[in-house]
């Protein structure tokens, strides 16, 4: 099995050492510092693993099962920590896939499922959004690709990257299709709590018991480099197979991430953080929605959650061209063009970083090499 780079990765990879001056598109909020941790922290905690349990500490999965609307449904035990929720991803879809499976991914999404099932050898099918119909997820499509061979079906929600929702109608028709076929859902949750309308989504591993949601604290809270998140599962043959997995992986959850999203995650410093990162995006999002609204070359289905959406560019205007062009001398302003998610015509832009992204900056850079480009 290889893993081949996926093109949103090169792209970062390639991008790493341009020291941009503004961020348009930047897909968490704005970060925390350690020394608002501090007081809260033990110098005497050793180092090692949290010595409580393999799974994580269980307070930290408390707080998860507050926060993902599943205490009282899930046990503590259906929780286990991970290194982000990149790392839950992984552990369920090389658990569960096979070359012989199928897996459903929808596209526009998060890549790297598709990245794993082309590693592991198993037929993709996908499940198109469209920005001409409001990157709707086509329900109705997805009757017609579920069969007795489908292993996985794997969605984002909110969608990332075009910010848009499923209706609690839309999480029970992904269950009956699943349920159809014995096939494992899996929801990836990293936007939850940052919904522009409405409120928060049920959560996956509550609607279905072989629902898998995961998540972490990197988007929402701004804690990336913390590497931690989730999976959450009833099904606790699942779950231990996710752990003898990550055995020979990461094998434990690092402390550090542990106990700090333990603290960020207890309920008055995680709806103080929620409400400024919802307030801060709301503003940016207005400011992002208007510039786009004037903008002649530009157009977008506005987000209706999470940080990050996906706007379509003049036909004439190449996205790869255009985003390296602004990333270089004198515009030094960074966004993803919208290859990286299969989509050339567009480029990801967003209402990340707080202050210091320059966000206003940005965008009269982006404004000015519109009006330059042929």
């Amino acid at each position: 099995m290889k893993v081949k780079i996926h093109t949103l990765f090169q792209y970062l990879l390639e991008t790493t050492e341009a020291d941009p001056e503004a961020i348009v598109g930047f897909s968490l909020s704005q970060s925390p510092k350690l020394g608002e941790f501090l007081e809260a922290l033990d110098p005497e905690l050793p180092l090692d693993w949290n010595g409580k349990s393999f799974r994580g500490l269980p307070r930290l999965r408390d707080h998860v099962l507050r926060e993902t609307g599943l205490a009282g449904i899930c046990d503590p035990d259906d929780v286990l920590i991970t290194a982000g929720a990149a790392e839950a991803n992984y552990l369920a879809i090389m658990q569960l896939l096979a070359p012989d499976d199928e897996i459903v991914i929808e596209t526009p999404g998060w890549p790297q499922a598709e990245v794993l099932a082309k590693a592991v050898g198993s037929k993709i099918r996908h499940i198109v959004r469209r920005d001409d119909d409001g990157w709707r997820f086509p329900m109705e499509r997805l009757a017609e690709l579920v069969n007795e061979r489908t292993k996985i079906i794997f969605v984002t929600n909110p969608n990332n990257p075009t910010g848009q929702r499923f209706s609690e109608d839309d999480l029970m028709a992904l269950v009956e299709q699943a349920k159809r076929v014995g096939a494992w859902l899996i929801v990836d949750e990293v936007y939850a709590g940052l919904e522009w309308e409405g409120s928060r989504s049920s959560s996956i591993a509550g609607m279905y018991e072989k629902g898998i949601t995961t998540g972490s604290v990197s988007k929402a809270l701004g804690l990336q480099g913390l590497r931690t998140g989730w999976l959450i599962c009833r099904n606790r043959e699942f779950v231990m197979d996710a752990i003898i997995l990550r055995e020979n992986s990461s094998e434990i959850m690092n402390i550090m991430g542990e106990v700090i999203a333990e603290v960020a995650m207890r309920p008055e410093r995680y709806r103080a953080a929620i409400n400024k990162a919802r307030s801060d995006g709301l503003a940016n999002l207005a400011q992002l929605d208007a510039f786009v609204g004037e903008e002649p070359r530009l157009s977008w289905v506005r987000p209706s959650a999470g940080l990050i959406g996906l706007a379509r560019i003049e036909a004439r205007i190449d996205g790869d061209a255009f985003a390296k062009r602004l990333l270089a001398d004198p515009y030094r302003t960074f966004l993803l063009p919208g290859s990286a998610y299969g989509q050339p015509q567009h480029i990801r832009i967003g209402v990340g970083g707080g202050a210091e992204v320059n966000l206003e900056l940005g965008l009269s850079r982006v404004s000015d090499l519109l009006t330059r480009v042929e």
